[in-house]
């Protein structure tokens, strides 16, 4: 903790305002905690650490309910460390997002009526960096909003010196040890973004196109090609048939004429064929198609690229300067025009690849990149997790891990752009090539030229769990603070971050996997689980929420979703529940100051307090043993919906409305009860703090007098236990919920007072009896008392007059006509049910409506004759 962290706070209030208003307290504390530096880790502490890298957000983002999400979990995970006595470290940071980025300035620059080449390549990346200072980082305000407790003397930003050092690092110790190499191959090409993307940067949709089956050659020696891209036939290379295929035995070897060129191409054999699909011949474009490039190597065929870097034709006089789309249309009017269409299907459904940012179709194209050779390191990062080193958390979410480790084609890392980590390789004169280390000087004289790419941003983002800490350096923040305890981030990037983190992890940090968990999420989706989207009007801005209902109330909703690998469903209504839930934490805790509600001094011994004080000391340990191990587990939404229940139900609703009456006493049992609440509150309101933080850490410093929940201590289970309080306190409330449930049902208001006599002799609710006649509003007996209604419970007798309270009468009569609704609707429903020419036609959805409703029936039955029986003899 720093200097300023141990200044002593100013003296709490002792009052707090009669509502809670989010607004005018959230912004200020926040600000509070980082001038205190409570945040801060620091590496030569003797402390345990404890760590957490956030998965960097984008510099062009903004705050999402997905990134509000994962950061509530992430900062419930080390608030709670940090309470237990952790050197916890939150680190943050940002993304430079290659594409993205890159995208953003290129818009503003044709705004103006330019492009980055006019400005040429190093003016563009000045106004790169310009833009990232003046709009970069938006999201890093909003954090805040959200409270994330993070070390923002540690952020981080991909691009930086520190990070770029290490980017550069481990570049030139991969190629040293052959990982790292160049070759021409097939890659997904963005003809928007202008580069190469990877695999997992590729989204698949089921698009609505043309199939046309195209006849090569003439007739014995012909044959039915079928595809979705007619234009690609312009850079067909040979036909591919299965060897086994007696249809086309005599062709295999053979020259055919290609179709609207003068070229002729074979026939080849090829295994990867299937015989059974379509004609069981297949057109092979080596150039455009990766299992065509595939045959192509096997068969040595040539690789004719027929398209430039936009999709644009630049082959075949007549399409020559055609987009690839307007080709395809006019590839098959010239081959309708020779008679070479067989047949056409419109529209054809097939799954068909778009740039995951600009979802522009994405193009297959041989081209010459830089690639990572995955194996030895994809094997490294299955087995950290086979032998233990590394857990998966939910365990069932391993297989998703290992489907895609296990078969990891090589990595395509370089990227067509200005923005990013430049590759560091050189080429001389004589085609010489050579890696440059970070702290090595490039190869000088004439004829040396840079690699024009830059890396690809996962690259860079792999580094992200040692990079950060100081790599390639021996730092004390590495050597503190590595491996990291947990990555906590939603399932949908484990191909694309996470796999890569351990890949890196493993081969830097000498086999030291860059985390010990691996704690997965889902996906937030709307109330009704549907995705959100921003072409949807199910979008939610979780800004909005907060300035609405406050932070607290959409960081508990979030975690209350929480569970581990499962998508989260969130709605407004949920949200204003959790702002109620908030309100009752502030009104509970301020009644709870006005009645003297106190930690001072030590709890008096189990002996000296009353069954009500014992019962729920109790439960309190035991919320504590619980919420321990729910944390341990990533069960948030558990440990949420226990804290919510322990703290509305059995605190606010049940104990503290049973110390009214031990206040209004007073004497020493109130002392004893003053003290016992004080520390109830003491210790829910440091249980919900990781989660809630802002209504805690006011409430708690306001009740307490101390410094800030922040850096308070976290809780622990004393140990004690009182199963006959529990036992005596559930029959307490059986009787008071009994008793409600009858005045509700016979129309009473929740304030009238009704006359009753109580028989508590020789139960255990004997010493109740004033607490249980103020929360059910019991008057004593009078002399004129008649017990109109008698209510066994639990062993007790609660005996009411009802006499002037309620029209018996008309109450009869009211019962009556329902229960009368009641049976009918049962006759109704056993009739069907009992035919069986109506079951036999009848779907099963709706014959399970006609026996829920018969179900519903008999429960209105019973309920409504229970109600009539204990009515006033009229």
């Amino acid at each position: 903790m720093t200097e300023n962290a141990q200044q002593q706070p100013p003296a709490p209030s002792t009052e707090l305002p009669t509502q809670y208003a989010p607004a005018e307290v959230e912004g200020k504390l926040y600000e509070r905690w980082v001038e205190r530096g409570y945040f801060a880790a620091d590496a030569k502490s003797d402390k345990p650490a404890y760590t957490i890298v956030i998965p960097p957000p984008n510099v062009t983002g903004s705050l999402h309910l997905g990134h509000a999400f994962q950061h509530t979990l992430m900062d419930a995970l080390t608030r709670r460390k940090r309470m237990q006595g952790y050197e916890s470290l939150w680190l943050p940071g940002m993304d430079h997002a290659g594409i993205a980025t890159q995208n953003k300035v290129e818009q503003q620059l044709a705004e103006e009526g330019k492009s980055r080449h006019d400005l040429g390549r190093e003016e563009f990346v000045e106004r790169v960096w310009r833009w990232k200072e003046e709009y970069g980082g938006k999201i890093l305000g909003q954090m805040r909003r959200l409270g994330d407790g993070v070390d923002w003397d540690r952020e981080r930003f991909t691009m930086d010196e520190g990070l770029s050092k290490a980017v550069l690092t481990i570049f030139k110790r991969l190629y040293e040890d052959e990982l790292i190499y160049r070759a021409e191959r097939i890659i997904n090409w963005c003809p928007r973004c202008l580069t190469a993307i990877s695999d997992i940067e590729v989204e698949y949709q089921e698009d609505a196109g043309e199939l046309v089956s195209i006849r090569y050659g003439e007739g014995e020696d012909s044959l039915v090609v079928a595809t979705t891209r007619a234009e690609t036939m312009l850079g067909d290379t040979a036909v591919a048939v299965h060897p086994d295929d007696e249809r086309y035995k005599h062709l295999v070897g053979k020259q055919i004429k290609l179709p609207l060129t003068d070229r002729t191409i074979p026939v080849v054999a090829d295994e990867h064929v299937d015989p059974e699909f379509g004609t069981g011949a297949v057109k092979v474009t080596p150039a455009h198609d990766p299992n065509d490039f595939a045959i192509g190597q096997r068969h040595d065929l040539p690789a004719l690229t027929i398209m430039d870097e936009h999709g644009v034709i630049t082959v075949h006089g007549p399409f020559i300067g055609l987009d690839r789309f307007e080709a395809r249309s006019s590839v098959v009017g010239a081959l309708k025009e020779q008679g070479r269409i067989v047949a056409e299907k419109r529209p054809y459904m097939h799954s068909v690849g778009h740039c995951s940012r600009c979802k522009t179709t994405v193009e297959p194209r041989l081209s010459m990149q830089w690639w990572v050779k995955v194996g030895p390191l994809a094997k490294a990062a299955g087995d950290a997790v086979r032998d233990g080193r590394v857990k998966i958390h939910p365990e069932e979410m391993s297989k998703r891990y290992f489907d895609w480790v296990d078969n990891m084609h090589d990595w395509c890392i370089s990227r067509q752009l200005w923005w990013g980590h430049r590759i560091p390789i050189w080429y001389g004169p004589d085609g010489e090539i050579v890696c440059v280390g970070p702290d090595e000087e490039p190869p000088a004289g004439e004829g040396w030229t840079q690699d024009s790419d830059v890396l690809d941003t996962w690259f860079s983002s792999g580094l992200w769990p040692f990079s950060t800490l100081g790599w390639p350096e021996q730092t004390e923040d590495l050597r503190k603070f590595y491996p990291t305890d947990v990555l906590l981030t939603g399932h949908d990037i484990i191909f694309f971050w996470v796999a890569r983190m351990m890949m890196f992890g493993l081969y830097a940090m000498d086999g030291e996997a860059p985390f010990h968990t691996i704690a997965l999420t889902g996906l937030v989706r709307d109330e009704f689980g549907k995705k959100m989207s921003k072409s949807n009007p199910n979008a939610v801005d979780p800004l909005v929420w907060m300035d609405k209902y406050g932070s607290d109330a959409v960081r508990f909703t979030l975690a209350k979703g929480a569970n581990p690998g499962a998508d989260v469903p969130i709605g407004e209504d949920w949200v204003q529940a959790s702002r109620n839930f908030a309100n009752k934490i502030w009104n509970a805790t301020r009644f709870a100051m006005m009645n003297g509600a106190t930690i001072e001094g030590e709890l008096p011994p189990a002996e000296q307090l009353s069954s009500t004080d014992r019962w729920i000391l109790s439960r309190l340990n035991e919320t504590v043993a619980q919420v321990d191990a729910y944390y341990e587990d990533y069960q948030f939404a558990k440990l949420s919906e226990a804290l919510y229940h322990f703290a509305w139900d059995e605190v606010f609703d049940w104990y503290v409305e049973l110390s009214k009456t031990t206040f209004q006493a007073g004497g020493a049992p109130a002392e004893v009860s003053k003290r016992v609440l004080g520390e109830v509150l003491d210790v829910t309101l440091k249980l919900l703090h990781p989660i809630v933080p802002f209504v805690t850490d006011t409430l708690w410093t306001t009740l307490t007098g101390g410094e800030s929940l922040v850096v308070g201590d976290w809780p622990k289970d004393s140990g004690f236990r009182d199963k006959a309080a529990e036992q005596e306190l559930e029959t307490l409330q059986a009787v008071i919920t009994e008793v409600r449930r009858f005045r509700h049902d016979q129309g009473l208001q929740p304030g009238q007072r009704v006359p009753a006599r109580l028989s508590l002799d020789g139960t255990a609710l004997a010493p109740h009896e004033a607490a249980i006649r103020q929360l059910l509003r019991l008057q004593p007996e009078g002399e004129a008392f008649s017990a109109t209604a008698t209510l066994p419970v639990a062993g007790a007798t609660v005996a009411l007059d009802l006499s002037g309270t309620i029209d018996v009468a008309a109450e009869r009569k009211r019962l009556a006509k329902d229960l009368a609704n009641a049976e009918k609707e049962k006759a109704q429903a056993n009739a069907k049910l009992g035919n069986e020419a109506f079951l036999a036609k009848a779907p099963d959805n709706v014959v399970e409506k006609i026996r829920t409703r018969l179900a519903k029936a008999d429960e209105d039955i019973a309920r409504i004759q229970t109600q009539l029986e204990r009515l006033p003899q009229s």
